[in-house]
């Protein structure tokens, strides 16, 4: 009932109205004497999706996997609230301690974090003293301990997604189908249209055969750039592809990674998923 209902009649609405019989208040200070003590409604039974699976509870605050966390549940090396469970889908409601190897574990909250990587920069780290890595870049963006999900090589550039979802990092790592990627390849000469047809008939390599959904001149520009897109996600796949095709790729620029875009993300900046390109991401 809005405002305007309430006070329309010029009189407030306090339950005294209607008839001419005076109703009884129920105010403090002048409740009905007590009678019979009203029976309580019985508690709702916890619902089985109540809470987080505690396999998750457990990935999410890294201690390790969702499959290596069933291990230790079975084998009663996790409590809730000092009980043992080795229970397999049992769900840890909020309020709940759960203690992993006599240790307390707290979930981190789920970060993606999308980088336009520069050259320059290593993924994985470096035997260098000094050396610069990513991690450097994102250092601000989140305090929770994140992973790159793939790689880029030192020299190359372009989108690096960045995760503590174990989970999503699982699936994108190795993904059935592959993930949509497009690069952006400039290579020391100019390329062929022979050798361009050659790559989208696909190119066996020494792990099996990579499959190229496209590839083509980029417009307006020298021949020897050109725009590759696959769903490959195997190590060094492009430079290898070009490769062996005695081609050696100069330049390698990531423009798209499984439908993120460097739309409005200047080279060496990042910026955090938006809830639906999360939803989006984890349908790949």
């Amino acid at each position: 009932m809005s405002r305007d209902d309430k006070s329309s009649g010029g009189s407030k609405f306090s339950g005294r109205q209607g008839g001419g019989e005076r109703k009884k208040s129920t105010a403090r200070g002048n409740a009905p004497i007590k009678g019979k003590a009203a029976e309580k409604p019985a508690a709702k039974p916890a619902s089985k999706a109540d809470g987080i699976r505690l396999n998750k509870y457990i990935a999410n605050s890294g201690a390790c996997s969702r499959r290596d966390a069933d291990i230790f549940i079975a084998a009663g090396n996790v409590t809730v609230n000092g009980t043992p469970v080795t229970e397999m889908g049992y769900r840890v409601k909020p309020g709940d301690e759960v203690k992993f190897d006599g240790h307390k574990v707290i979930p981190e909250k789920p970060e993606y974090i999308l980088l336009n990587k520069p050259r320059g920069f290593f993924v994985t780290g470096s035997p260098d003293k000094g050396s610069k890595t990513v991690m450097d870049l994102i250092s601000k963006a989140t305090k929770s301990k994140v992973v790159p999900v793939g790689k880029l090589d030192r020299q190359a550039s372009g989108l690096l997604l960045f995760t503590n979802d174990g989970t999503l990092e699982k699936q994108l790592g190795k993904p059935k189908n592959g993930i949509r990627q497009i690069y952006h390849v400039e290579l020391t000469k100019p390329v062929s249209q022979e050798d361009l047809d050659k790559l989208a008939s696909g190119v066996t390599l020494e792990d099996g055969k990579i499959k190229v959904q496209e590839v083509s001149y980029i417009e307006n520009r020298p021949k020897n750039e050109v725009g590759l897109e696959t769903a490959s996600v195997k190590p060094h796949v492009v430079q290898r592809m070009f490769k062996s095709l005695g081609y050696e790729v100069e330049k390698l620029d990531r423009v798209t990674f499984g439908g993120l875009t460097k739309k409005d993300l200047p080279r060496g900046n990042w910026r955090v998923l938006t809830k639906q390109e999360i939803i989006n991401i984890k349908m790949l």
